[in-house]
């Protein structure tokens, strides 16, 4: 037998992702791309309900309270959404809530002075304003690194190896909101997830139209079917004598969303009233803004792959953490309860689809404002059990964690070198962060429990992100461990054309700023 030829056992690097029909600048029908647009907002959905269901009650608000807190996170995601897609990195990213907040704003929940308040809605009130005083100090880190083009400097240090474990575990850091909650009620969390493997990848070849509508809609589809049957569930009286716990997770009619929103309401700046500012909370809340900055950059570069893009150049990466900046400022003046970040969930889909047209992501920019300035309709789609959407996470965050690992192509991965680098730091981008959640599960605080408390968010937060350790380590040994004559491992010589505007002539397509902008703000 003859000896394999070697383009039959090797496949060479390629830029961009192949088998795309619609790239970040090419768009599908006005048809297509409403329904595809609304099946980003469905899935835009599951964070913005899931945050504030997790912080609304530990403040002290009900569930009127939580039902404005998802209008507003809603609301403001949609216009942050259009800020980035429009003026931003210009990626077909939808912008939503950050659980990196979290760690900092139960800090703030359980400050001695707002606990003290007898009064359940006056101490979720104070705590908001503190919460927003807090977001809107924190959000000028980002602003300061993104439009001083600092982010950009220091992304020069990146290499397609360095950033391997990054982009990677911004999908696989979210381990635990995939299969984990969907064994909270796996009678309606596996058929979801089975069925949308179906749809999305054994029935992809069905079309209507010239169009793969089981692929592209497999998450409507899925969504619609696997809804009705737990709503079939609940109406049989199946949980009526399960525990509290299995019903929230599993029941349609627990949520409580429907009835408390209003018919119209339209959030506001300083709804909740004049933000509260302390040093204590704005230096821990900054912990919480550099994460979001780090995992945002994966998600990124991650978008930019499944867009069909090139790497976005360094200064498009800072002008987009610079307006990801804004965002977080907008968050704090409309009292969101978090911060921002890019959806993770929602650049899976663009993978998922295939379609990674920016003109869709920003059409459900504009059902996140719509339906959130109409309550009951808003809240009807928020009501769908969480379970369902952490089922559709198992296959989308995979997805980017694969993005992370595609970058390994540019590479060699023969070098003993590369093969340290890439190990330790995914290994201990999944070990540490994995230390600190099981040390706060069961010590009821974070290992850093000092009387500092801003000390103490800062280090629990930053190494409770796995993205944030991995880009730590792996940053770190990729330019100390013998980098001088590794450039070529490392796959700069593919990278570096990517780092300036000019570098490659097609980040003119995918990256000018729109209306002629780029007279005013000429791309480096």
């Amino acid at each position: 037998m003859a000896d394999p030829k070697p383009e039959e056992i090797s496949h060479p690097p390629m830029d961009q992702l192949q088998g795309f029909e619609y790239c970040i600048d090419s768009n599908p029908s006005w048809g297509e791309a409403i329904a595809l647009g609304f099946q980003h907002y469905i899935l835009a959905l599951g964070t913005a309900v899931m945050i504030p269901s997790m912080l609304v009650p530990l403040m002290g608000g009900n569930d009127d309270d939580k039902v404005r807190v998802v209008q507003t996170l809603l609301f403001v995601g949609g216009i942050n959404t259009l800020l980035q897609t429009l003026f931003g990195t210009r990626l077909p990213t939808v912008m939503g809530g950050s659980y990196a907040f979290i760690v900092p704003i139960v800090s703030i929940i359980r400050d001695s002075s707002l606990q003290q308040l007898a009064d359940d809605h006056q101490r979720f009130v104070q705590t908001m304003r503190a919460i927003q005083g807090a977001l809107i100090v924190a959000s000028s880190i980002q602003i300061i690194l993104g439009y001083s083009q600092l982010w950009g400097i220091c992304s020069r240090f990146f290499s397609p190896l360095g950033m391997v474990p990054v982009v990677a575990l911004v999908g696989f850091g979210l381990f635990d909101r995939g299969f984990p909650v969907v064994g909270r009620c796996v009678e309606i969390g596996l058929p979801m997830l089975l069925l949308f493997v179906a749809l999305s990848q054994y029935l992809k070849h069905i079309h209507a139209r010239h169009i793969p509508v089981l692929e592209r809609f497999a998450l409507l589809l899925s969504i619609t079917v696997i809804w009705a049957y737990a709503h079939l569930l609940t109406a049989s009286g199946a949980y009526k004598h399960r525990p509290l716990q299995t019903q929230i997770n599993c029941r349609t009619d627990k949520a409580h969303l429907i009835s408390s929103a209003p018919w119209i309401k339209i959030p506001y700046p300083l709804q909740w009233g004049a933000p509260t500012f302390d040093a204590g909370h704005a230096f821990g809340m900054m912990s919480a803004v550099l994460v979001s900055l780090i995992e945002s950059t994966g998600a990124f570069k991650a978008a930019a792959r499944l867009a069909s893009a090139t790497p976005p150049p360094a200064h498009v990466l800072s002008r987009g953490i610079g307006w990801q900046g804004i965002g977080i400022l907008l968050d704090g003046l409309f009292g969101t309860g978090t911060g921002s970040t890019v959806s993770v969930e929602n650049v899976g889909m663009l993978g998922a689809t295939r379609v990674g047209s920016r003109r869709v992501v920003q059409i459900s920019a504009g059902f996140m404002i719509f339906f959130s300035m109409l309550g009951k309709f808003g809240a009807l789609f928020a009501s769908i059990p969480f379970t369902i959407f952490a089922a559709v996470y198992c296959v989308l965050f995979g997805l980017v964690a694969a993005v992370g690992l595609s970058f390994l192509q540019f590479t060699n991965m023969n070098s003993m070198r590369n093969l340290f680098i890439t190990g330790v730091a995914l290994f201990l981008g999944l070990s540490i962060p994995q230390y600190f959640y099981r040390y706060t599960t069961g010590a009821h605080h974070g290992p850093a429990h000092t009387n500092a408390g801003w000390f103490n968010d800062f280090i629990n937060t930053v190494f409770s992100s796995p993205p944030t350790v991995a880009l730590i380590v792996a940053v770190f040994l990729d330019n100390t461990l013998d980098y001088k004559d590794t450039a070529r491992d490392r796959g700069m010589p593919w990278w570096v054309r990517f780092r300036t505007f000019q570098g490659d002539s097609r980040n003119e397509e995918f990256y000018t700023l729109p209306f002629n902008l780029n007279r005013f703000f000429p791309p480096s």
